[in-house]
C-alpha cells in the first residue's frame, strides 16, 4: 500500500496543501488590503465580507490569506533546517562511535537545554526588525537536539544489525551504508522529529505575534489574534474576528498530525497489518470483546451461545 492511498495521510496532505497553495497565491487572490480601513466596523460575516470586519472595517478573510504566508514559511523553513541538522548529527553520531560521538552527544546535550521560546523573545527584542526568517533560524537551532538523540540511539540499534554487517562485508563505503542501509529504516524518526518541529515552530510564531513581540504590521494569524484581543472582541461578541484564525491553527496541526501518522503505518509492518485487520473486521462486522484476550463472535460461537 502506497503512501497516498493511506486514508490518514492523504486528508493531511490535502489540507497541508491548500494552505501551501494559499500562502504561494494569497497575496494576489486575498479580496481587499488586509490594512485597509473600511466604514464597515465590526460587521459579522456576509456577502461582502465572507468572515466579517474588525471594529476599523478591516477585512479579516484578507488578513487570514495574507497571515497564512508568513505562518507557513517560518514552519516549514524551521522544519526542515532543524531536521536536516539532526539527521546529520545523530545519524552520524551513532554511526561513527567513539570519541566522535561523545563529541556529537555533548554537543546535543548543550543545545538540548536551551529554552527555544524565551530566546526566542530575547532576540526578538534586541532586534525589532527580526523577521520570520530569523525566527524559523532561531528555532531550528534550538530544535534540532531532541531528533539527533532519538536519530542516535535508533542508529546505535541498527549499526550492528546483519543487513549493514552484510554491506560492510561487501565493501560498501561508509556514505552508500548510511543512506541506502540506515536512513530507510530511520524514515519515521525523521518524519516525526520534522512534523513537530513545524508544529513547534507555527504555534511559537503564532504566539509570539499574539503577545506583540513580533512585529504586529505583519500580517500572521497571530496578528489576528493579537488584534482581536486587543479589541476585547471576546467581549463584544464578536467570534468571527478570533475563531477563523484558531481553526486555521488546529487545521494546519491536524494535518501534519496525520500525515505522520500516516507515515507510521507506511513504514512499521505492524500497524500496516494492525489497521488491514481493523479494516477487514470493520467490512465482516465482527465484534471484539474488550479485554486483555479479544474474542471474535462470529455466526458458528453466535449459533452456539443462543443453543
Amino acid at each position: 500500500m502506497s503512501l497516498v492511498r493511506n486514508p490518514k495521510a492523504l486528508a493531511g496532505m490535502i489540507i497541508l496543501a491548500f494552505f501551501v497553495l494559499i500562502a504561494i497565491i494569497g497575496p494576489w487572490i486575498a479580496p481587499y488590503n488586509p490594512s485597509k480601513v473600511g466604514p464597515d466596523s465590526l460587521q459579522p460575516p456576509s456577502p461582502a465580507h465572507w468572515l466579517g470586519t474588525t471594529n476599523t472595517g478591516q477585512d479579516i478573510l484578507s488578513q487570514l490569506i495574507v497571515g497564512t504566508q508568513g505562518v507557513m514559511v517560518v514552519g516549514l523553513v524551521a522544519g526542515i533546517l532543524a531536521t536536516i541538522i539532526s539527521v546529520i548529527v545523530g545519524v552520524t553520531s551513532g554511526f561513527l562511535g567513539g570519541l566522535g560521538d561523545e563529541v556529537l552527544s555533548l554537543i546535543s546535550n548543550v543545545f538540548l537545554v536551551i529554552p527555544a521560546l524565551p530566546l526566542i523573545i530575547i532576540i526578538a527584542g534586541l532586534l525589532p526588525s527580526a523577521g520570520g526568517l530569523t525566527i524559523a533560524l532561531v528555532i531550528a537551532l534550538t530544535g534540532w537536539a531532541w531528533g539527533a538523540r532519538v536519530l542516535r540511539a535508533q542508529t546505535l540499534s541498527l549499526r550492528n544489525r546483519d543487513f549493514v554487517e552484510a554491506a560492510r562485508a561487501n565493501g560498501e563505503p561508509m556514505w552508500r551504508i548510511i543512506f541506502f542501509e540506515i536512513m530507510p529504516n530511520l524514515t519515521a524518526v525523521i518524519a516525526s522529529g520534522f512534523i513537530g518541529t513545524v508544529i513547534f515552530a507555527i504555534l511559537s510564531e503564532v504566539t509570539l505575534a499574539f503577545i506583540g513581540v513580533t512585529s504586529i504590521s505583519t500580517w500572521n494569524w497571530g496578528t489576528v489574534l493579537f488584534w482581536a484581543q486587543s479589541s476585547q472582541a471576546l467581549v463584544q461578541g464578536a467570534w468571527w474576528w478570533f475563531v477563523p484564525a484558531g481553526l486555521c491553527i488546529a487545521a494546519v496541526g491536524t494535518s501534519l498530525t496525520l500525515i505522520n501518522f500516516g507515515i507510521d503505518e507506511f513504514v512499521n509492518p505492524r500497524l500496516r497489518n494492525t489497521a488491514a485487520s481493523a479494516g477487514i473486521l470493520r467490512r465482516k462486522k465482527i465484534r471484539a470483546r474488550i479485554g486483555f484476550t479479544p474474542v471474535y463472535r462470529g455466526e458458528a460461537s453466535a449459533k452456539k451461545g443462543m443453543s
